[in-house]
């Protein structure tokens, strides 16, 4: 095969070769053999048409069906390959029209033909499914899989059935002899292949075909066999899938369900011979055909409920856990329709069914007993299996909280108090220190009820009393204990509705904290998070108490449990009247300050900085959540302590300009003071905009434009108690930012600065909105816009999102339907539109010229729409100009990558679009471009690692 520039030569000798070496080479020589096919296979789904000419594609054809042959018996990789190459080889040549029978017959006369046939059915639908990777336009794949598949259904089916029933006889198609299968029958009918073979192909044959013919006794044994249980159940489920609309597939559905019924007696077979493999293979039957028949159970739930108690038996059975995960879709499912109205009869008929599966997933949430004696590692060692039961506990809770739906709250918290209570029963009196027997059965409810707490109205005043109680009682076991605390933490919102409750309780978890365990600390402090959010008002009598046990526990915890802590006290502080605050953040906070000056001034390596910046979140925790009301013009007592700890933090800050973790959290701290006190921090603001600023400068990182978007947004004009002195030092402010930004642009490439252009553009964006009369006929309106189409270079999803989303509100002020136009007079807005549209005149070329290579080559697939949008804005507000920069773009592509006729074809269906005045024009003109970019995509860059043959070529804007 010729080569085509950087593209790699594929003689027919060297593939040959390759395969040769794959059958009997040494293993190094098979694994470059086994790349260079690899290559070879995706040469012919991407460079087809620019490596063969057509005249050569039939010897081509020829070549690949003499490999199959000759490696018809294996192995099969070898095989599976060759089948790939020549069913892409068959969806692009487009004048090939008897694909089917002509492979067949090729290969009739050889005996092991069955396993090349079979596998080229099974490839060919999957192939033609991912054609959008070949080159070829979307109305010839569209052709060609109409020629390929809905043409074959027929044909394909009876060679199916004829190859099901072959023993020692030919399979004949409709038009010739296929091959002779020297099988047995049973071989035959129970062939793996075949099974995938029927499964590929369901996506194109009705299913009622398939019912309707001799294959459903063929699929429905398999699923009972030795053999292929589990390609026929794959089969069988596909199937099912497909029948999921039972209103129009009443027959299938009437066929099908006695049959699937009928398996349930395999159930209690492959359980006794402990064959895991099968009873996950009829599991998943019963409960795709459950899933897609829900609508049918719920409208008649007597009718169906066999399906349903086979569904239930198999999560019965599954003893090691294996199969009942397969059972948590229908679930949700049904229980999505039995709490309608309309499914009232239902629900009535199934609540015997979910409340045996609660106690089935009782029982399943039990930890294991470990088979060593030691208790503090129940999985022997296995950490795999251990995060695997501790994720499947989770998807067991989603399915009890399915249950709650159906059965209601009180008899799914009475299971939990039934299984609590036989366990006191029967084990209370023997629990000796840290001797606790059986504690799994006493642990699963308590995990269960955890689950439950956000189904539970904090009204509920039957069960939980009785419950509350006990929990405080819990024998101090380290995994009891733990699922105690959760438990109590997750009922806080019932607790601050029932507070005669609360004092055993946060006793409880206060207590906990002295453990030796990290994971009930852990719990605890998660714990008091949520007491103190939810029982703030009960516990604002303690603040001063809370301070002191606050101060003491602090330092024992990991850093995600300070942080938890903290936003709890915080909140306790946060309801104490606003006469309170600065007292009360002195007394939280200085602790708070004192620790951070000896952590700034022993942080010399990377771990003691990052400690430092983990503690700096603390100290925003308590900004964010204590904001003292006060009246307009008052001083702000929060305001007012956040001022003696300003100077602390620009220290900390000015000490490490050069380690970024630091200074975002300082940033994060000043961000959310401006957020949570908004223009109650004015006396603060020009000490804060000076160190923005000089910050800035030094280190250049986005999080100091973060703060300045922050001060934008708070103090435009439009917000009340804003003077308007300071808005206009604000946006002075907002400039030297911008210069300095810019200044910085000018020095490096985007590539090493995305994340600071990204937060320039989210500024930029604000001040767009905010001050659009002062931006838009600003000096740095053009080198603004000229780093825009420099930031589009880029190949990160979030700083072109930001420029992307910039570009679009800048566009929108070209127009009548500004991103902003509140308190714009109509002068203004249309001297704003005159500046944008000569701004586009002089620069539109160079934008679409970025934007089109960043669609149709660099940008991620997320930014795609917004780079849409900005086409499309470009054409509707300089149509004809707009309509010319897309041609001139389009002639700088590389030779080859886009035919003259293509690229004079697209340019005069979007003039055609343009003028014909309809309202969807631009529209239409929007769908033209994406599947142009789209399809040069495809074709060009996505088949490939990196940017193929663009990758040296592709065109920038340099400015």
């Amino acid at each position: 095969m010729a080569t085509n520039g950087s593209q790699e030569s594929f003689a027919p000798s060297d593939v040959l070769a390759a395969v040769m070496t794959m059958r009997t080479g040494e293993q190094d020589n098979k694994t470059k053999a086994h790349h260079y096919l690899e290559r070879f296979q995706k040469s012919l789904t991407y460079d087809l048409s620019t490596q063969v000419s057509p005249s050569e594609l039939p010897a081509l054809r020829n070549q690949i069906l003499l490999l199959l042959k000759h490696f018809a018996a294996g192995p099969k990789p070898i095989r599976v390959q060759l089948c790939v190459c020549l069913a892409i080889l068959a969806i692009q040549m487009k004048d090939w029209h008897d694909v089917l029978p002509s492979v067949v017959q090729s290969l009739s006369d050889s005996p092991e033909s069955h396993a090349c046939i079979l596998d080229f059915l099974r490839v060919l639908p999957e192939e033609v499914t991912e054609g959008r990777k070949i080159t070829l336009s979307e109305e010839d794949l569209a052709a060609r899989t109409q020629a390929l598949l809905g043409d074959n259904t027929d044909q394909v089916v009876q060679l199916l059935i004829n190859y099901a029933q072959s023993s020692r006889k030919n399979i004949s198609t409709p038009r010739q002899t296929a091959c002779a299968y020297h099988l047995p029958l049973a071989a035959a009918r129970r062939n793996p292949q075949l099974m995938e073979c029927i499964t590929s192909w369901l996506r194109e044959i009705p299913v009622a075909n398939i019912v309707n013919s001799p294959l459903l006794d063929v699929i429905f044994e398999g699923v009972t066999s030795d053999e292929c249980s589990q390609e026929a159940s794959e089969c069988l489920c596909v199937m099912l899938r497909e029948a999921s609309d039972v209103d129009e597939s009443q027959a299938v559905v009437h066929a099908l369900f006695p049959r699937v019924i009928g398996l349930r007696p395999n159930i209690q077979k492959v359980v006794e011979e402990e064959d895991t493999e099968r009873l996950k293979s009829l599991t998943k039957v019963f409960a795709t055909s459950a899933e897609s028949w829900v609508v049918a159970i719920a409208r008649e739930p007597i009718h169906f409920r066999p399906l349903v108690d086979a569904v239930l038996e198999c999560a019965a059975r599954d003893t090691e856990r294996d199969v009942i995960e397969h059972t948590f879709g229908f679930w949700y499912e049904l229980k999505q329709y039995l709490v309608l109205e309309r499914y009232i009869e239902g629900r009535m008929q199934m609540v015997d069914v979910y409340s045996k599966l609660v106690d089935i997933l009782l029982k399943h949430l039990e930890y294991p007993t470990p088979e060593s004696a030691n208790e503090s590692d129940l999985f022997d060692g296995d950490r795999e299996q251990e995060e695997k039961f501790r994720e499947f506990r989770h998807q067991m809770g989603d399915t009890l909280k399915d249950a709650c739906d159906v059965m209601g709250v009180t008899q799914c918290l009475t299971k939990v108090l039934d299984a609590i209570q036989v366990w006191t029963q029967k084990y209370a009196s023997q629990v000796s220190g840290a001797h606790v027997p059986h504690w799994q059965q006493l642990e699963a409810p308590l995990f269960a009820m955890r689950a439950l707490g956000r189904m539970v109205d904090k009204e509920e005043n039957i069960v939980l009393p009785q419950l509350m109680p006990l929990l405080v009682q819990i024998p101090s076991h380290e995994k009891l204990r733990f699922a105690t605390i959760m438990v109590l933490g997750r009922y806080t919102e019932w607790t601050a509705a029932h507070p005669e409750y609360l004092e055993p309780q946060f006793n409880y978890i206060v207590t906990s904290f002295q453990s030796d365990s990290r994971e009930i600390m852990r719990a605890a402090a998660l714990s008091i998070k949520f007491f103190c959010t939810d029982c703030k008002h009960l516990l604002s009598g303690q603040v001063l108490q809370l301070q002191t046990f606050y101060d003491q526990i602090l330092d024992k915890l990991p850093d995600l449990s300070k942080e938890e802590i903290t936003e709890g006290v915080a909140n306790v502080v946060a309801v104490q009247p606003a006469a309170e605050t600065y007292r009360l953040l002195k007394l939280y906070c200085d602790p708070l300050v004192q620790r951070l000056m000896n952590k700034a001034n022993s942080a010399t390596d990377e771990d003691s900085k990052l400690a430092l910046a983990d503690h700096l979140q603390l100290i925003t925790i308590f900004v964010q959540n204590v904001m003292p009301f006060v009246g307009p013009g008052e001083e702000n007592p929060a305001v007012k302590y956040w001022q003696e700890v300003f100077p602390i933090l620009s220290t900390v800050l000015d000490n490490f300009l050069d380690f970024s973790p630091i200074c975002e959290r300082i940033c994060r701290c000043w961000r959310n003071m401006v957020i949570s006190y908004r223009t109650a921090m004015a006396p603060l603001l020009p000490e804060m905009a000076n160190k923005l600023a000089s910050s800035f400068n030094v280190a250049r990182e986005g999080c100091f434009l973060w703060v300045t978007s922050a001060i934008l947004r708070e103090f435009s004009e439009d917000r009340e108690h804003v003077d308007q002195a300071t808005t206009d030092n604000i946006y002075t402010f907002f400039e030297a930012q911008t210069t300095a930004f810019l200044r910085v642009m000018t020095e490096l490439q985007p590539k090493d600065l995305p994340d600071v252009i990204d937060d320039f553009f989210r500024l930029l964006i604000d001040a767009l909105l905010y001050y659009p009369q002062k931006l838009v006929p600003s000096h740095l309106l053009v080198p603004i816009f000229e780093a825009s189409i420099y930031a589009l270079t880029l190949e990160q999803r979030d700083p072109l999102s930001s420029t992307l989303h910039f570009l679009r509100d800048l566009l929108s002020y070209g127009g009548n339907n500004p991103a902003s136009s509140e308190g714009l007079p109509e002068q203004a807005a249309a001297e704003i539109r005159g500046i944008v549209k000569n701004l586009l005149l002089s620069h539109g070329p160079n934008l679409i010229k970025q934007v089109m290579a960043g669609m149709m080559i660099t940008f991620p697939r997320d930014c795609f729409a917004d780079g849409s949008g900005v086409l499309l804005a470009m054409f509707e507000l300089l149509p004809g100009q707009t309509t010319e920069w897309v041609a001139q773009t389009i002639q700088l592509l590389p030779e080859g990558t886009v035919s003259p006729q293509e690229a004079e074809r697209l340019v005069t269906k979007i003039k055609d679009r343009l003028q014909s005045g309809d309202a969807g024009g631009l529209r239409h003109v929007r769908v033209l471009l994406q599947d142009f970019t789209n399809t040069y995509r495809r074709r060009n860059v996505a088949p490939r690692d990196g940017l193929g043959q663009l990758e040296a070529t592709r065109f920038q804007f340099s400015g």
